[in-house]
């Protein structure tokens, strides 16, 4: 099997894999509950495989996988409180919005520094922090030689494992346990799944997780990897016309745009929000409450 993690591959491996694909990959997701039934890395398990399913097929080289991100405040504070429960571990790995999307601009910059004709940004971690990640290289693009474009894994799942046909996603469902379990069955146990009968939040299991089928989550990552071969050949045909100077490169520049543009939009931001539609306050007595109110910033 070819290798394509760049932290595994050597230097005469890079550069071969550079000339004949100059695009990189950078996956990301985080540990948080999902079910008693999946490993709790299963968002970047997911999005890391995935990436790297896409880099032998169509070529690229896959940045270490990012297992830090967004959590812990605003609406995902609500949204804990109700699928996980009242916990005294959630054995999350999670950063604020400012200090994830900050690391992102500096995985930008080396893209762009290795002279990285495109880049293709993939979370498997859901919540509207894909919307804001699709603002921020927007953003940044105007000043990045190197072709950008992010996406949550889920739209690349066409169609999903909906019965309407649709485009997929969930949390710790059939969806994601199925996709988990085709690329990394060592991390799902369906027997760990409690009867039906028994009620409760199940560390944020999702309701349908019994249906899950590794055949199916097969399937899915057949059509994602498809779905990422054809947007990586449409960046690097964009970068090919463009031709655009790589300019993105110094610490001084990432710190500069920072403060110039991502700032003052940061407000804004999906992920910066007390509370997300139809979400209701977090009592004082709840475990989610101490980083529930997001600090304004911007």
């Amino acid at each position: 099997m070819r290798e394509v993690r760049w932290e595994r591959m050597f230097p005469d491996q890079l550069e071969a894999a550079f000339a004949e694909c100059p695009l990189v990959y950078f996956p990301y997701g985080l540990c948080e509950p999902h079910g008693p039934q999946s490993a709790v890395g299963l968002d970047a398990l997911k999005a890391h495989a995935i990436a790297c399913e896409a880099a032998r097929a169509h070529g690229g080289i896959v940045a270490p996988c990012d297992y830090w991100h967004i959590h812990d405040l605003g609406g995902y504070s609500i949204w804990s409180r109700h699928a996980v429960g009242e916990v005294r571990r959630s054995w999350l790995t999670c950063l604020p919005p400012w200090q994830h999307f900050k690391n992102i601009c500096y995985h930008i910059r080396m893209a762009d520094s290795l002279g990285f004709h495109a880049a293709i940004f993939l979370t498997g971690h859901y919540g509207p922090n894909w919307q804001d990640l699709k603002t921020l290289t927007g953003l940044l693009q105007p000043h990045v030689g190197a072709r950008l474009y992010s996406l949550p894994d889920f739209e690349a799942n066409t169609p999903g494992f909906d019965n309407d046909g649709r485009s997929g996603g969930d949390h710790a469902g059939k969806v994601e346990t199925s996709l988990l379990w085709a690329v990394s069955p060592e991390c799902v146990d369906l027997s760990r799944i409690p009867p039906a009968q028994e009620k409760g939040a199940h560390f944020a299991m999702g309701k349908n997780a019994r249906e899950a089928d590794r055949q199916t989550g097969e399937r899915m990552v057949a059509d994602e990897v498809r779905y990422l071969g054809e947007k990586a050949a449409e960046l690097l045909d964009a970068y090919a016309r463009e031709r655009p100077d790589h300019r993105f490169l110094t610490y001084e520049t990432v710190e500069s745009l920072w403060d110039a543009l991502v700032q003052p939009a940061l407000k804004d931001f999906h992920t910066m929000q007390d509370m997300w539609e139809g979400q209701q306050p977090i009592p004082e007595n709840s475990v989610w409450y101490p980083n529930w109110r997001v600090p304004r910033r911007g």
